[in-house]
Order: structure tokens, then sequence, then C-alpha cells
């Protein structure tokens, strides 16, 4: 399988797109996929994106129900827990941290701090 075919599998994945584990059942899917398809048509930006190992990706209505769909299906929800198991550590979403102060050597000692 190509690069892009891999990167494809991971960034459509199912439980990815849904923000679920592979350990979720079909009643928990369903109730998901209706909130999530509700934030959206609302336009709540929590529900724009999702997180995967490759970075933050869109969500949309289209993709909410597609992956409904696959994970509805025995043998795709198995092949989607298969990778969604065995991908790296989802990249988070989280805005940047502000950044900090440069610390200047020995600022500890002269504010009464022992190392």
């Amino acid at each position: 399988m190509s690069d892009a075919a891999s990167a494809t599998k991971l960034a459509e994945n199912p439980f990815f797109v849904l923000g679920l584990p592979t350990t979720v059942s079909r009643i928990e899917l369903e109730r998901e996929a209706q909130k999530l398809l509700g934030m959206i048509e609302l336009g709540f930006a929590g529900a724009l994106t999702y997180a995967t190992p490759l970075g933050p990706r869109p969500r949309t209505t289209e993709a909410v129900r597609a992956a409904v769909a696959a994970l509805r299906d025995p043998y795709q929800r198995l092949v989607a827990e298969l990778w969604a198991c065995h991908a790296p550590a989802a990249v988070s979403i989280a805005p940047e941290p502000a950044s900090e102060p440069a610390q200047t050597p020995g600022i500890r000692r002269a504010l009464g701090w022992r190392p």
C-alpha cells in the first residue's frame, strides 16, 4: 500500500472522524453521530475539526455520515479498528500555548529558590 493510501486510511478513519474509541457500542456510535451532525449544523467550532495522527482535519456532515455507514458494516468496522488501534497518537488540536518569557540564568536563585 502506498504512503498516500495509508495516510488517507488514517486521516479518514471513522473512529477519528467521530472522535470515538474502538470499543464504542452501536448505540453510542449513533448518538455521537447525531450530536456531531447537530453541532456542525449550528457551527460549533469544536465539531468542525477532528484530531488524527497526521494533524487536525475538517469534519463535515458527509464525513460523519460516511463514518457511521462504514462502522455499521462489520468488515469495514474491523478494518477501521485495526487502523485506529495501531495508529500513532493523535496530534492535538489545542491552541498554541502562550510563549513563556525567556529565563535568565540564576533567576531562581535570585528569587530565593534553592536546587
